[in-house]
């Protein structure tokens, strides 16, 4: 069955695969192996640093997770040594110098409540996407909606517009809701997890980040970078995706939030993380708690045994393979030639994947198929979408294959084949009119420079270019092949 293309989104955490048959780890007091002098010379940092933990990091085996935990004399070494660390290294970032103005006793509230707001935001924008591509789009969105306030007096379009080509839509969406929710409530910005997970869209891991970064609440944050750390220094083999051993990362993360600063640990924790203790490439020799890193350790013991092992790699879901037909309608008034043509955009729908955003007419295909069953599918599409009969109701000016395009979505990878369709309309305005009756979608035409300052996904964006550079290219065709008629004609005229 042919329908219109509507996906669902999926949120995946952490990553990382360790041996099956290896257990994990904690400290034990088994005392550390006599090194000779000579030995120790011609070891390298990381092992020198390796070898004196053992004393604090010897590991023995475990049967379960939940039985692993920090000791109370671990902790404050790891608390002082992160903390050193991030003082010294932290990336100078822009939601960082607003959540410095200042520490939350000596400033307004209306200051407090700024330094929440551009936690929030960083951190929703930050989800599954890289910082340096985040940096632009957070300044953007600051100094359009500079305060709470601001944001919410926006509506969906301004902010899809502005968040085009970041990704994952719905979030943008539950920034927009969360803040007029918190507005309309006409009280002060929540300040405590408990009270910011009542706010929509806000979880866990953001509620942890707002409260502990903006209002100094002693609150754990468990991401991707998190599990990554604290699996290696305990070297957990457990499932990070499972849902058990999710909330264990949380208990083991919560024993460690330094209370006299927890904003700045949380942070910490998630930039050695994203620097660091990376997934393929850790640099364990500037790593400020190696010495804690049982992970680390049995690598050292153990050269089949790698750090990058922790935390357990799991198999991905297989990405699921789509076919779409995808028609720029581009209508015009008179020919092809006119400038002032229109192009047709469809709104999808609320829910799901990309839900609310502007498109191309576009249908999902059951596979691969033929031109001909795809047009077919688009003329349906059309019919029963807009009452738009294009045999009927309209002139085909020209119909043209463009080309074809793959777009990556987290879990699905979507083939496009996309066409370009320029109509012109009988009875004009009459046939708009009973476009917008029959309409069962919600659409609108735009022109050539509104289509290209659209707040467009990437995918769309995409295919609208390709459009441009076919028209181009095509355009720069036709006057080719009449220089080379006239020049025969004239040739022949000369022979004559």
């Amino acid at each position: 069955m042919l329908a219109h293309s509507n996906f669902k989104t999926s949120y995946l955490a952490g990553k990382g695969h360790s041996p099956a048959n290896l257990p994990s780890m904690r400290r034990c007091s088994q005392p550390p192996t006599t090194v000779s002098k000579k030995e120790d010379a011609t070891e390298s940092p990381t092992m020198k640093r390796c070898k004196q933990a053992k004393s604090k990091a010897e590991p023995n085996t475990l049967g379960d997770m939940e039985d692993i935990n920090f000791s109370t004399e671990e902790i404050p070494d790891i608390r002082a040594s992160l903390l050193k660390w991030y003082d010294e290294n932290q990336r100078d970032l822009p939601w960082r110098r607003i959540s410095k103005n200042g520490d939350n006793g000596g400033i307004s509230v209306e200051e407090r409540e700024r330094k929440a707001y551009a936690v929030w935001v960083s951190e929703v924008m930050l989800q599954q996407t890289r910082v340096q591509t985040v940096i632009d789009y957070y300044n953007r969105w600051m100094e359009k909606w500079p305060s709470i306030h601001h944001l919410a007096k926006a509506d969906i379009e301004e902010v899809n517009e502005l968040w085009a080509g970041l990704g994952y839509y719905r979030r943008a969406r539950f920034l927009l809701e969360g803040a007029k929710m918190i507005v309309e409530d006409k009280t002060e910005f929540p300040k405590t997890v408990s009270s910011l997970r009542k706010v929509k869209g806000i979880g866990d891991y953001t509620a942890g980040a707002v409260a502990s970064i903006a209002f100094n609440e002693t609150v754990p944050v468990v991401d991707g970078n998190v599990i990554r750390v604290i699996a290696r220094l305990k070297a957990v083999s457990s499932n990070p995706k499972d849902s058990k051993t999710v909330k264990n990362f949380w208990k083991l993360a919560g024993r460690l939030v330094d209370p006299s600063r927890p904003g700045d640990f949380n942070q910490a924790l998630m930039e050695l993380g994203a620097t660091i203790c990376t997934p393929l490439g850790p640099n364990c020799s500037t790593c400020p708690i190696s010495h804690q890193c049982h992970a680390l350790l049995l690598s050292a013991k153990d050269k089949s045994v790698q750090v990058t092992d922790y935390p357990m790699k799991v198999v991905k879901a297989k990405q699921r393979h789509d076919f779409s037909a995808v028609s720029v309608v581009e209508i015009v008034e008179g020919d092809e030639s006119q400038s002032d043509s229109r192009f047709l955009l469809v709104k999808r729908p609320d829910k799901g994947l990309l839900a609310g955003l502007w498109e191309f007419p576009s249908v999902l295909l059951e596979g691969e198929i033929d031109l001909a069953s795809r047009r077919k599918a688009i003329d349906n599409f059309l019919k029963q979408s807009f009452g738009l009969d294009i045999r009927k109701s309209c002139k085909i000016v020209s119909r043209e294959e463009v080309g074809e395009y793959v777009h990556v979505f987290s879990h699905i990878r979507l083939k496009m084949c996309i066409e370009l369709l320029i109509l012109n309309l009988k009875g004009g305005k009459t046939c708009m009119q009973r476009m917008q009756e029959s309409a069962t979608l919600t659409w609108k035409y735009v022109d050539g420079d509104a289509l290209s300052s659209l707040g467009l996904t990437s995918g769309v964006r995409k295919v609208s270019t390709m459009v441009e550079k076919f028209k181009q290219n095509r355009s720069n065709f036709v006057p080719a092949k009449r220089r080379k008629r006239q020049k025969e004609k004239t040739a022949n005229e000369m022979e004559c």
